[in-house]
């Protein structure tokens, strides 16, 4: 973009209408760059190219991996976003995740839910909808503090300081990243996925993530009960969400294919097979059954498959459900994803039980030799006792070294008389290059945290409230809200100024001229700030 040129564009389109007098299109041009989205659709566009580029990145480097958090309200990814360009100067890299764990948790009209696609399909939508809104609103806000800078370095007559600012205007990062957007197990059948998938895009998704559990059997992830699909059913799935990206003309969409097979002892059904080795067959493979040596050993209502050219009757519960063979999670697991990939998927989600790059590592070596670019979305889960797992990752390889561990009682390790300990510093270590490990080691594009912002709510409200309703009063505000924001910058300490009240002067303004009646006089108490 050229802010000058902008200006001088639009100048000759207000001088030829002669009616337009009032129109200053220095205020045109401001206004437009402030909604520099038309449409949630174009956002759509705008990240899949972005991720894409992203992805090949990573390609050619693994140590450019992606980040993001799982955020619940627009104004909490705002914020996120306007954070990380506040410390790190750009947002390259950095997404925001929408979980359907949270969706359902604190978005639907039910109330409180678990995790189980029990919430309203459309809170999905709407939420990603509403994560655009505030990050387009977020590029106003910090766009409005550029022009009234120049407005002021023009008063001031400084040309220098105004070509500084007009530089950054020009060069002006946007806060609208890529969202991966969780559309569970896609809320029914292939048609029902599809019909969601447009929703997600209309609202600004580029990329769709969709897993292998039976969609009206969906269970949380790091809960028990998990039931997955014969691949089929999967495929036409993934083929629902490709095919909503590419009527709406993202063509380069992305889709997250996640296996929830680890932690799944069960699926819904037979796979249909044609003939032996084939990709039913191989799902039929891995359920478990009892052989069977006779015809008339065959009991009415039973069910029999054929399992490497023997008779076998699948363990059946009483729910009709089949029982997977234990032990073959890892096996599943690198089938599905190997399918996934070769039947239209982007990236891998790969639903682990603990947070441990060596057992990712296994099994993503293993894709990799049929999918050498294989690339996960991995979930730094807060289901994880992540202190409790790597201090005992650390006492296992410091016992498997042969080392003294008499002084830790494994099963104790997340005691905090641990905290200070050699082991409890290595554990740290180790958590904090997690990721760096992870993306290195183990193919990890994207790391990602479900619902970090959740449990961040908590915790501030806890503290808050145990000050302000005790002891402390106004000063558990003050000290450990109010005092920090301004100390370390917080955008809403000037909360006015953070919900639109400067936008919206100057737009009285542009509208009105000198007859506006603007919010931010010498009576606004946020000039104390």
């Amino acid at each position: 973009m050229s802010y000058s040129k902008d200006i001088e564009a639009l100048n000759s389109v207000v001088g030829a209408n002669k009616t337009w007098h009032d129109i200053d299109p220095e205020a045109a041009v401001r206004m437009r760059l402030q909604n520099r989205f038309k449409t949630h659709l174009d956002i759509a566009k705008y990240n899949a190219k972005i991720m894409r580029e992203d992805m090949a990145a990573y390609d050619g480097d693994n140590s450019k991996y992606t980040q993001s958090l799982g955020c619940w309200h627009g104004f909490i990814g705002q914020q996120k976003m306007i954070s990380i360009k506040k410390h790190f100067g750009d947002t390259k890299g950095r997404y925001l995740y929408l979980s359907g764990w949270m969706v359902a948790a604190l978005r639907s009209e039910f109330g409180p839910l678990p995790d189980q696609s029990m919430h309203e399909k459309t809170a999905v939508a709407d939420l990603i909808r509403e994560l655009y809104t505030f990050l387009k609103q977020a590029d106003a806000w910090e766009l409005n503090h550029l022009f009234r800078d120049l407005d002021d370095a023009k008063a001031a007559g400084d040309q220098a300081k105004q070509a500084e600012i007009i530089d950054k205007i020009d060069n002006f990062q946007t806060h609208v990243v890529p969202i991966i957007a969780d559309i569970d197990a896609g809320f029914g059948n292939p048609e029902a996925t599809y019909l969601l998938a447009k929703k997600l895009i209309e609202a600004g998704a580029c990329c769709i993530q969709i897993e292998n559990q039976v969609s009206d059997e969906k269970q949380c992830g790091h809960q028990d009960g998990k039931v997955t699909v014969p691949h089929a059913d999967f495929l036409s799935k993934i083929n629902a969400v490709r095919l909503a990206f590419l009527e709406l003309g993202v063509d380069d969409g992305v889709i997250v294919a996640r296996t929830d097979s680890l932690g799944a002892g069960l699926t819904q059904k037979i796979a249909v097979t044609e003939e032996p080795g084939d990709l039913g067959d191989q799902y039929n493979s891995f359920i478990d059954g009892e052989v069977i040596e006779k015809a008339e050993d065959i009991n009415n209502g039973d069910v029999v498959i054929k399992q490497k050219g023997q008779l076998v009757r699948p363990k059946r519960l009483a729910s009709g459900l089949f029982q997977f063979k234990p032990g073959t999670g890892e096996d599943r697991v690198v089938l599905d994803c190997i399918t996934s990939l070769q039947n239209g998927a982007d990236l891998l989600w790969i639903e682990t039980e603990k947070p441990h790059v060596g057992q990712i590592a296994a099994m993503v070596n293993r894709i990799k030799e049929v999918v050498p670019d294989a690339k996960l979305v991995y979930n730094n889960s807060p289901s994880f006792n992540w202190t409790l797992n790597f201090r005992q990752q650390v006492f296992d390889a410091w016992k498997e070294e042969g080392k003294d561990v008499s002084a830790y009682e494994r099963a104790d390790l997340m005691n905090a008389k641990y905290d200070e300990t050699d082991l409890g510093k290595l554990a740290d270590e180790w958590t904090a290059n997690f990721q760096r490990d992870g993306s290195r080691e183990a193919g990890i594009f994207h790391h990602l945290i479900t619902l970090p912002t959740y449990h961040t709510a908590a915790l501030s409200t806890d503290n808050l409230a145990k000050g302000y309703f005790g002891d402390e009063g106004m000063l558990a505000y003050v000290a450990g809200v109010q005092r920090k924001e301004i100390r370390q910058g917080i955008a809403t300490v000037k909360h006015q100024d953070m919900a639109g009240s400067n936008i919206g002067d100057d737009h009285k303004e542009f509208f009105a001229g000198d007859a506006a009646l603007k919010a931010g006089g010498k009576d606004n108490t946020m000039n104390q700030f």
